[in-house]
């Protein structure tokens, strides 16, 4: 499946290993949360880098004090009705701080891309019969966000603060300090 990261298309690095299927020397595997739990101690002695995959009624919290394992994780919609993994996404984020890879996959539609960015994902399997250039396009659709959110980019309120500074160095500076007065006064 194509994967899209940070608005491009690029090679994924990353297998979905199957609980059942060997791990292969040099793979790079994205393990279900119950293979990690059984096998945490040879996943780790692999060398290689480790991924998860987490289902939609799978809690982040499972794996919080675990995070620096894992170079990716993928949250699971097992269809687009199911808004559990925007959940996930935020509390891996907001509350767990992770910073590795987060990517959307099983059905996702490219109309979510932008909500799902907000949440905290930087990636997106696509369906092999979507074009990865209509996800493209959706991505770049919206430039200016009015909240901030898990995905950290400017807010319009932020922008236009940056904006305005230069030309506030230009001007003399306000004060909102009273000015000193002459009379005095009596409470």
């Amino acid at each position: 499946m194509p994967l899209i990261k940070d608005s491009q298309i690029v090679e994924d690095v990353w297998t979905s290993l199957d609980d059942g299927a060997p791990l292969a020397p040099g793979v790079w595997p994205i393990v279900s949360l119950e293979r990690w739990q059984a096998e945490r101690e040879t996943l780790m002695e692999a060398g290689v880098p480790i991924g998860l995959r987490l289902r939609s009624d799978q809690s982040p919290r499972a794996i919080a004090e675990e995070l620096e394992h894992f170079g990716v994780i993928a949250l699971a919609f097992p269809k687009f009705t199911d808004g559990r993994p925007y959940s996930s996404a935020r509390l891996l984020r907001e509350r767990y701080g992770f910073t590795g890879e987060l990517r959307a996959v099983g059905h996702v539609l490219r109309d979510q891309a932008l909500f799902l960015l907000r949440c905290g994902f930087d990636a997106f399997e696509v369906a092999p019969d979507t074009s990865p250039d209509a996800w493209r396009a959706a991505l770049a659709k919206i430039k200016v966000r009015y909240q901030s959110a898990a995905d950290h980019r400017s807010t319009a309120g932020r922008l236009s603060r940056k904006a305005v500074r230069p030309a506030q160095a230009r001007t003399p500076a306000l004060s909102l300090e009273p000015e000193p007065c002459a009379a005095s006064w009596a409470y």
